[in-house]
């Protein structure tokens, strides 16, 4: 499986409607990879939710990244917190949230394929999570750890000053799922 430069992080809490549509829209803006977060839901609607946004990526040759060790048994992809266990067995695609260097260097030494690190910027998304590490702390972090998605108030003319910090793509929740054309502007910023 090849490593996207755009992951979408769901959050149906900052939806216009529903989280299904507005996954749609982003898949058909371009997103290929989408983390399916919504960690409240009780396991069984969770799947069930699932289900319905690997059917909106299956044509497109997407991908669902389920979050959390809860439910992530036989699933293809799988993105931990910082605190997760590792699964056995392991996901064909396994991501970890990280906050530091230490947290990095243990995903690398896990053998992680990707790893979130966040906030870069603060968030309306997450309020009060940091303090951000900006451009700076971003680009001392990076070399830490495996591949790294930029994550935390990214928008699409952040990308490329995380680009050049040496993160490998960018992490989106919240302005994707306000406005989920603006993958468009994400996926021209990591191209250009």
């Amino acid at each position: 499986m090849s490593l996207p430069r755009l992951l979408v992080l769901t959050d149906r809490t900052q939806c216009r409607g529903s989280l299904t549509a507005t996954v749609a829209a982003a898949v058909d803006a371009g997103a290929r990879a989408v983390v399916l977060r919504e960690k409240d839901l009780p396991l069984a609607e969770r799947s069930r939710l699932a289900g319905q946004l690997q059917a909106l990526l299956d044509p497109v040759g997407g991908v669902l990244v389920w979050a959390g060790a809860a439910g992530s048994a036989g699933r293809t992809a799988v993105h931990l917190s910082a605190a997760d266990p590792l699964p056995a067995p392991r996901p064909g695609w396994l991501g970890r949230s990280c906050h530091s260097a230490a947290e990095l260097t243990r995903a690398r030494a896990e053998g992680v394929d990707h790893a979130f690190l966040s906030p870069v910027f603060l968030t309306t998304s997450k309020p009060g999570h940091g303090p951000a590490l900006g451009l700076p702390g971003l680009a001392e972090l990076v070399p830490h750890g495996p591949p790294v998605f930029a994550l935390g108030g990214i928008g699409p003319d952040d990308v490329p000053g995380c680009l050049a910090a040496g993160a490998w793509g960018v992490a989106v929740m919240g302005g994707v799922m306000r406005d989920p054309a603006s993958v468009r502007d994400h996926l021209a910023a990591l191209a250009g």
